[in-house]
Formats: C-alpha cells, sequence, structure tokens
C-alpha cells in the first residue's frame, strides 16, 4: 500500500535523523485512542519487525474520564493485533473532575505526566514515544512566535528530567492528512477524547489560517519542518547567538538628550 510505504519512510528518516530508536530499547507508545497515536503504534510495529535493530513495542492508555465513546472496540482491536497493552484508570484524575470540573489544561497534562511516568516504569520501557505530527510542530512554532514571544516548537526528542525515559515524537514529519487517511484504511475503532474537540481559539485560528494558505502554497508545512532545521542564528535578535565585538556598552540616551 503506498500510503503505508509513505508514512514507513517518514517515520523512519525521523528515527533516524533524531536516533530516536536504538538497539534493545522497549518503546511504550502513548495511545490516546485517536488517529495519531494509533499510527503511530501501527507503524512502529511494522518497523520493529523490519528494522535491522531489535527493539520492541508495547501501548498504554490513560483514562482520565474523558472519552467520548467505550474503550471496548479499542482494546479488542489490540488484542487481535497482538499488542501488549495497558489500560490505566487515573484516580487522581477521575477525583479532580469531580472536584473541578472546570480545570485548565496544565493540571490534567500534570496528572496524565505522573501517571505516564509510573505506568511506563511497571512496563519495563525505556523510551516513551508520543503521537504529535507536523501539523503540531508547525502549529507550536507559530502559536510560540506569535503569541509567547519565544522561537520554539516541539523537540523530536528530548528526556524525562530524571533521564529514565527517552520521550520520541515520530510522526514529526507525518501531516494528519496521512494519519486520518492510515486510520480509515486500517479501520481502526478510534475513541476519542473531549479534550480534542476543545480547541481553544488560537489553534483553531492557525488551523485555520494552515488550511487557507494550503490551497495556494501546499507544501507550507513542509517548508515549516525544513526551517525548524535549517536555523540561520546570525539573522535572528537574540545578543546570545550574535557576534557582539562592542568594547563599551553604548549609551542609552535619556529623554532629555
Amino acid at each position: 500500500m503506498e500510503l503505508e510505504k509513505t508514512l514507513l519512510r517518514k517515520v523512519g528518516e525521523a528515527i533516524h535523523r533524531f536516533k530516536m530508536i536504538r538497539d534493545g530499547d522497549r518503546v511504550a507508545v502513548a495511545l490516546s485512542g485517536g488517529k495519531d497515536s494509533v499510527t503511530l503504534l501501527e507503524a512502529l510495529l511494522l518497523l520493529a519487525a523490519r528494522a535491522p535493530i531489535d527493539f520492541s513495542v508495547c501501548a498504554f492508555t490513560v483514562e482520565q474520564g474523558k472519552f467520548l465513546r467505550p474503550i471496548e472496540p479499542l482494546a479488542e482491536y489490540l488484542k487481535q493485533r497482538g499488542v501488549d497493552w495497558t489500560y490505566y484508570r487515573d484516580k487522581p484524575s477521575l477525583r479532580l473532575l469531580e472536584d473541578q470540573p472546570q480545570h485548565g489544561c496544565d493540571l490534567c497534562s500534570r496528572y496524565r505526566r505522573r501517571a505516564v511516568y509510573e505506568i511506563c516504569s511497571g512496563l519495563g520501557a525505556n523510551v516513551i514515544a508520543f503521537g504529535h505530527t507536523a501539523d503540531d510542530f508547525c502549529e507550536a512554532l507559530l502559536r510560540n512566535a506569535l503569541f509567547t514571544g519565544r522561537l520554539s516548537a516541539l523537540p523530536p526528542i528530548t528526556h524525562s528530567r530524571d533521564r529514565q525515559f527517552r520521550l520520541i515524537r515520530p510522526l514529526v514529519f507525518v501531516t494528519e492528512d496521512i494519519t486520518r487517511a492510515y486510520a480509515e484504511a486500517r479501520a481502526v475503532p478510534l475513541t476519542p477524547c473531549d479534550c480534542s474537540l476543545r480547541t481553544g481559539t488560537v489553534r483553531r485560528s492557525l488551523r485555520g489560517l494552515f488550511g487557507e494558505l494550503e490551497k495556494e502554497y501546499p507544501h507550507i508545512k513542509e517548508n515549516m519542518l525544513s526551517a525548524m532545521g535549517n536555523v540561520d542564528t546570525k539573522r535572528l535578535l537574540d545578543p546570545r547567538l550574535l557576534e557582539i565585538d562592542r568594547p563599551e556598552p553604548f549609551p542609552i540616551l535619556s529623554e532629555r538628550d
């Protein structure tokens, strides 16, 4: 299938370029129930069977009380695929939903992060794979530049604070049109989360902007991804990155001057 070849080529490129997966790794896929994480799991399962390095793949799902459909169809699908899957009901998150139904994303994310590390430690995994796509990287770059004053996006590879886990995002070069088409082709029973439907105003605006631009410039996301890997530090405004040779500080003029 041509779609599968494209997916594996792009995921393989990301893994190779950023050295995401190494010999002997046990990779735990954070399975949210949506199209992106399911596509990531399928890609890694295929690569584990074909790649020249030896690594294993498992998956886990954190239940925080926000799934819009029953999880059983997805569980049955994973069982048929022979996936080692852990379903974890996070009691602190469920209590949070009862006590503070209007809690923000930051608090929910903090609870989820704690649960993720606890689960993966029990699974014996040393690598955690997240399903952020090329769209997420591009949106993060624009969001940070336009609304936070920082030139940054998402890291394709990083580590947990104690360096127990390597955190990877192998879909960095894969756009959502690919994950959507692949999940449909595999007839995966998706289990969307309520959060996925609550797209914030900024994110909704950025997605609309990309949608309009791509009508005329279909490769705009590819160009943005390329730009993130081709940074000319001498043409930015951060003094730490510039060769400033000034023997004495330039005097700042007062209003009277």
